[in-house]
C-alpha cells in the first residue's frame, strides 16, 4: 500500500448564529460570529502546512440549510486555496446543509467532489506528489434534513480494489443520547463493511470510537456554546504502508468555551470570593493566551459564602463587573487573552451536616431520605419526578420541554430542591434569616450571562 496523509473534518457549522448574543457588546458579537469561519481559515493553513494529500468533511459544513451568502461564499474561498494548492476535498452534507437547501449556483473547483445522495458515491484519491492512487473514498449526503435510516448498511468495499477505503458518514453511532439520531448505527455495523477508515460526522465531541480501523469523530471545528467545551479541530490521518493510521490532533478554534469550578468551601466572606472569581479569569487568561476564552463558573462546595451568593446577588453583581471589563477590552480589539463570563452555574450549600439532617425524624430528614433513595437509579428518578411534576405536564409546552431535559439536568433539579429545603428547613442561623424569603435566580441553578450560546449540538 502507498503511504498517503490526509485531513478529516467535520461540522464546520459555517456561519453559526449563536442564539441568544443580542445583549452582547457589538464587539465581543462580531467576533463571537466570525470565529467559525476564522477556525475554516485555520484548516485551510494546517492542510497546506502539513502537506496533506486531500481533504475529507463529514457533512455540516453550514449551520442552516438555508446558507447565508456570506457562508457559502466564504467556503468557497477556502475551497480555492486548497484548490490553488493542489488539495482536492471529498465531503458529504449532514442533517444541517442538506441537499435540498437553497445554493448558490457556481461551479466548484474542479478537484472538489460532493457526494450525492441515494447509494454512496464513490471516488479514487491520489497522493499530491507522484498522481498514484492511493484511497476509494465513499460517502452519502442527506436529502432533506431528516434521515433516520441506517444508511451505514448502504456502504461497499470497491470490488477488486486493493487501495485503502475511506467511508464518509454523518450521522449517530451507538446511539448517542445527547444528539438526535439520525443515520442511526452501531459500531458493529461500521466494522462489518470492511473499511480501513469511517470519517464521521454530526456528533461535537471528538472521539476515536474503534482504532482498527478507525472509527473517528474529529468533532466540530469551533465550540459554539458551553456544551461544546475543550479544544475543537480536525485530525491529520498519516497511512502507512502496512494501512495502518497513525492521528494527529490539530487545533482550529480561536474561541475556547469552558466550564470551571470554584469550590466556596473555607471561603469566609464576599472578598474573598470575589478574589477567587477573580484569580480564576486571570488563570485562564494566562493559560490560553492566543485565544478568546468563553467561561461559565461553577460554583460548588458548603460555606457562609453560600448565603452571599443566595441572599445579596453577589453572583449577578459582579457577573456585570467582570463583562464589562472585558467588554473594554474588546473596544480596544484585544481578543487574545479575552476571558468573557457567561454566566455563574450556583450549586453551593449552607456549611451543614447532611449525615444527621438525613438520620433526623422531621420532614427535613424524610425529604433528604427520600432524595437520596430517588438519585440511586433513573427509574426511581423518573418515578419521582413524574409525580412532582404531572401538574405541569398538562401544558404541551412545558410537557416537551420537561421531555427534552437529560438525566444530568434532572438529577440536577433534584440536587437544587435538596439544597433549597435544607436552607429553609435546616433550623440553622442562615436558614432562619433565608425563611420566609422567595428563593432568588441563584439558588435555582445557573445564573446566566448575556453570551447565550447554541441550543443544537447536532
Amino acid at each position: 500500500m502507498i503511504p498517503f496523509r490526509f485531513l478529516h473534518a467535520a461540522d464546520l457549522h459555517l456561519d453559526s448564529r449563536f442564539a441568544g448574543l443580542a445583549q452582547l457588546p457589538h464587539a465581543v458579537r462580531s467576533y463571537l460570529r466570525e470565529s467559525t469561519f476564522a477556525a475554516l481559515g485555520r484548516l485551510v493553513g494546517v492542510a497546506v502546512e502539513a502537506k496533506v494529500d486531500f481533504v475529507v468533511i463529514s457533512g455540516d459544513v453550514y449551520d442552516v440549510s438555508d446558507a447565508s451568502l456570506q457562508g457559502q461564499l466564504r467556503f468557497q474561498e477556502a475551497l480555492n486555496k486548497l484548490d490553488e494548492h493542489g488539495i482536492k476535498v471529498y465531503l458529504i452534507h449532514g442533517n444541517h446543509d442538506p441537499l435540498d437547501g437553497p445554493r448558490l449556483k457556481t461551479e466548484l473547483p474542479e478537484g472538489i467532489t460532493v457526494f450525492g445522495a441515494g447509494e454512496p458515491g464513490l471516488a479514487v484519491a491520489c497522493r499530491r506528489s507522484d498522481g498514484a492512487e492511493v484511497a476509494v473514498i465513499s460517502g452519502i449526503s442527506y436529502p432533506t434534513q431528516k434521515v433516520t435510516e441506517n444508511t451505514a448498511l448502504r456502504y461497499n468495499r470497491k470490488p477488486g480494489s486493493s487501495l485503502f477505503h475511506i467511508a464518509l458518514l454523518h450521522g449517530n453511532v451507538d446511539g448517542d443520547l445527547q444528539h438526535e439520531t439520525y443515520s442511526p448505527c452501531t459500531r458493529k455495523d461500521l466494522i462489518g463493511r470492511g473499511f480501513d477508515y469511517w470519517a464521521l460526522g454530526h456528533i461535537h465531541k471528538r472521539s476515536i470510537l474503534h482504532e482498527h480501523p478507525p472509527i473517528v469523530y474529529p468533532g466540530n471545528i469551533q465550540g459554539r456554546s458551553v456544551k461544546e467545551t475543550g479544544p475543537k479541530g480536525c485530525y491529520i490521518a498519516d497511512v502507512n504502508a502496512e494501512g495502518h493510521v497513525q492521528l494527529q490532533f490539530r487545533e482550529l478554534d480561536t474561541v475556547r468555551w469552558q466550564v470551571k469550578e470554584i469550590p466556596i468551601d473555607g471561603l469566609s466572606d464576599e472578598a474573598e470570593w470575589t478574589a477567587a472569581v477573580e484569580q480564576a479569569v486571570e488563570d485562564i487568561r494566562e493559560e490560553l493566551p492566543q485565544l478568546m476564552s468563553v467561561v461559565r463558573f461553577r460554583l460548588t462546595g458548603r460555606g457562609n459564602v453560600h448565603r452571599i451568593l443566595s441572599e445579596k446577588g453577589a453572583a449577578a453583581d459582579l457577573l456585570s463587573e467582570l463583562q464589562r471589563r472585558e467588554a473594554v477590552r474588546a473596544g480596544r480589539q484585544a481578543y487574545a487573552g479575552l476571558v468573557w463570563t457567561e454566566g455563574f452555574s450556583v450549586e453551593t450549600g449552607l456549611p451543614v451536616d447532611r449525615g444527621r439532617l438525613r438520620q433526623e425524624d422531621s420532614f427535613l430528614g424524610e425529604l433528604l431520605r427520600l432524595s437520596g433513595r430517588s438519585a440511586e437509579t433513573e427509574d426511581s428518578l423518573e418515578e419521582l419526578l413524574a409525580s412532582a411534576l404531572r401538574p405541569l405536564l398538562e401544558n404541551r409546552e412545558l410537557r416537551r420541554l420537561l421531555a427534552a431535559a437529560g438525566a444530568a439536568d434532572k438529577r440536577e433539579w433534584l440536587r437544587s430542591a435538596e439544597e433549597l429545603g435544607i436552607t429553609l428547613l435546616s433550623g440553622t442561623e442562615d436558614a432562619e434569616k433565608a425563611g420566609g424569603r422567595e428563593p432568588k435566580e441563584a439558588e435555582a441553578g445557573w445564573l446566566p450571562g448575556r453570551s447565550g450560546g447554541v441550543s443544537d449540538e447536532d
